[in-house]
């Protein structure tokens, strides 16, 4: 399960928001339906080593999250979390049910969990893999770094050139560093999540966007919507993903009505290359 190009049939379509935006999405397999949301940065190829193994089950839905992929990123849009919410929301209800199986990664739990506690979305079931949740980031100076440079897109001139530094950045070796496993199929996943942002003035301008309008702080608030969520939900942790500490997903346990806490030995950031037949495996058990 550590191959870099998938043998299962993977159908690409577009979904269209009622204000425009587009999201890309692929599905494969048969059964009831589960979409996988990646983190930020990357693409629906995070979830590709477990794809296999999950469409025997399920029909597999994988979205590019907008600015992200395939998916939209024109800077006319807000790019604010209400937004993101509001454009998931539609996706799933119209392409995955009204009550969808959910499982979030990063960036992509974010969303959900904005979409769910603005009841916008009430999925049946929701697996969330690490993510900050409540708490504070953990390498808030790298990110306030990586904020302040995204937002200079925003001023003439600069879009186009930030947007070739960004490739030059993020080389393929970041993601065999992001993988505990060092895992080199990684590599294949942020050159395809970087391939076309070099000289992409639009999506520079859409991400200084998004950097001014995603929050930065810690969103306490949360702790007072956990006992509001009523539905299963599985925490799937990595024990060695030092940006998401096992201490969140303790807190969290502790107020969600109706959750599990799952943790997997020897797993990073990105728990479905260093344990894809593991991640599969609970998601499965999970999901049913």
């Amino acid at each position: 399960m550590r191959g870099c190009h998938p043998t299962y049939p993977m159908r690409l379509r577009l979904y269209h928001h009622h204000d425009g935006a587009r999201i890309a999405y692929r599905e494969t397999g048969t059964g009831p339906a589960l979409a996988l949301l990646h983190s930020l940065g990357l693409s629906h190829r995070e979830w590709e080593p477990i794809v296999g193994e999950l469409s025997s089950r399920f029909r597999v839905v994988l979205p590019d999250l907008p600015l992200h992929g395939d998916s939209e990123d024109r800077p006319r849009h807000s790019y604010a979390p209400d937004w993101f919410a509001e454009v998931i929301a539609g996706f799933c209800r119209e392409v995955v049910g009204p009550r969808p199986l959910l499982a979030g990664h990063d960036f992509g739990a974010e969303v959900v969990l904005t979409a769910i506690v603005t009841e916008r979305l009430e999925p049946a079931r929701l697996a969330l893999m690490p993510t900050r949740l409540h708490r504070r980031d953990e390498f808030a100076g790298k990110r306030a770094t990586w904020r302040a440079v995204c937002r200079a897109a925003a001023l003439p001139g600069l879009d186009r050139a930030l947007a070739h530094g960004a490739k030059l950045v993020f080389r393929p070796s970041v993601g065999e560093r992001l993988s505990v496993q060092r895992n080199p199929a990684a590599r294949d996943l942020v050159r395809h999540a970087f391939a076309d942002v070099a000289g992409n003035g639009n999506r520079a301008r859409a991400w200084a966007k998004f950097a001014r309008r995603w929050p930065a702080k810690a969103q306490r608030q949360l702790l007072d919507a956990y006992p509001r969520i009523d539905l299963p939900v599985l925490l799937l942790w990595a024990d060695e993903d030092r940006a998401h500490p096992l201490i969140g997903a303790e807190e969290a346990l502790d107020l969600l009505p109706n959750a599990q806490l799952r943790t997997l030995p020897a797993t990073g950031f990105l728990m479905a290359y260093d344990d894809p037949v593991g991640v599969a495996r609970e998601l499965i058990s999970f999901f049913g």
